[in-house]
This record gives C-alpha cells, sequence and structure tokens, in this order.
C-alpha cells in the first residue's frame, strides 16, 4: 500500500515521465477551440492571469519572406496575385506567446483591413473578424516546424477562410514555452 505523499509525487513526477504537461494539454483544447489564434490566446492569456488587461498585441517583425509555388498553391491563387507577409509576435503584457508567419491576399480583404494591418499593433485574427473565418488545419506538431525559433512547444500550419470559402491566409504560428511557465 502506498503512502498519500509518495502518491502526491508520482503525480508530479508524471508529466515529466511521459513528456506532456498538464498546462499544455489545456493550451492545446484552448487553441482547438478556436478558429482565431488571436481569440485563443486573449482567453489563455486572461485565465492564467499572464497580464493585466489582457490583451494581445502583435509586435511586427518587417523581415520579408519570399512567396513559394507552395505558398500560392496553398492559397488557391495565381503567379500574379499580391501577397503581403506578416511577421509578428503576439504578446500579453510582456510576455511572447507565439511567433506567427502570415501569408495573406490583401485583394480578399477590405481596405480598412488592409490599412490596420498595416499600421497597427492589432493580430490579424482581430482585423479579419468580421468575415467570420474558419481555420483549416494543416498540420501541428509538439515542438518546433522549420519556420519556428528555439523554444517553441507547439506549432501549427494552418489556412483561414472566409464565411464563403474563400482562402486568406496561410499562417505558421509557433507557440513559445511562456504560455506555460
Amino acid at each position: 500500500m502506498r503512502r498519500p505523499r509518495l502518491d502526491r509525487l508520482l503525480l508530479a513526477l508524471l508529466p515529466a515521465l511521459t513528456g506532456c504537461s498538464p498546462a499544455l494539454n489545456d493550451f492545446e483544447r484552448t487553441l482547438a477551440a478556436n478558429d482565431s489564434a488571436t481569440a485563443a490566446l486573449g482567453q489563455w492569456c486572461e485565465r492564467r492571469r499572464l497580464a493585466e488587461p489582457p490583451v494581445i498585441r502583435a509586435l511586427s517583425d518587417p523581415a520579408a519572406s519570399p512567396v513559394s509555388a507552395i505558398i500560392r498553391q496553398n492559397l488557391e491563387i495565381s503567379r500574379d496575385e499580391p501577397v503581403a507577409y506578416r511577421h509578428v509576435r503576439l504578446v500579453c503584457g510582456e510576455r511572447t506567446l507565439s511567433v506567427a508567419h502570415n501569408w495573406y491576399v490583401p485583394s480578399r480583404l477590405t481596405p480598412d483591413m488592409n490599412h490596420t494591418l498595416v499600421t497597427t499593433d492589432t493580430p490579424f485574427g482581430k482585423v479579419v473578424a468580421p468575415l467570420r473565418f474558419q481555420r483549416e488545419r494543416l498540420a501541428q506538431t509538439r515542438g518546433a516546424m522549420e519556420q519556428c525559433p528555439q523554444g517553441t512547444i507547439l506549432s501549427h500550419q494552418a489556412r483561414l477562410r472566409t464565411a464563403q470559402g474563400e482562402l486568406i491566409s496561410l499562417v505558421i504560428e509557433c507557440y513559445t514555452k511562456e504560455n506555460i511557465q
């Protein structure tokens, strides 16, 4: 018969032994329950009290990224269609929760949306929310995809479609360990 102290110790060690933490599992469920990563991160930031107020901002990195044939194929556009790229750190307070690479089709957004994306720190998901987009998950992995920085605990690749089914964006999201610390 085990002692209660030993049981508590085993329960505390179980996530480390199995390679999965309850916080990471909860975080994955939060992301899966939302089409918008911005909305999910806002809920997560509020629930975990990561900052007051729990506001998600997109801090831009001016780096450029080539638009490959694969990206164009994923967006279902011709080789002549303009594509915009937005590389941001999604932060809540002082914590970087996600590093996101976002290729989007400006012609499928309103002029106001395009202006907001270029001139503010408003996250993409919040800007395009009026389009009632849905997320089509293409890949998910624990750890980092090729484009993700060190310290990534979870990576997603997804496409966003308007309510009418038109593709507006291809994203690679790199979620940091700051989500579960």
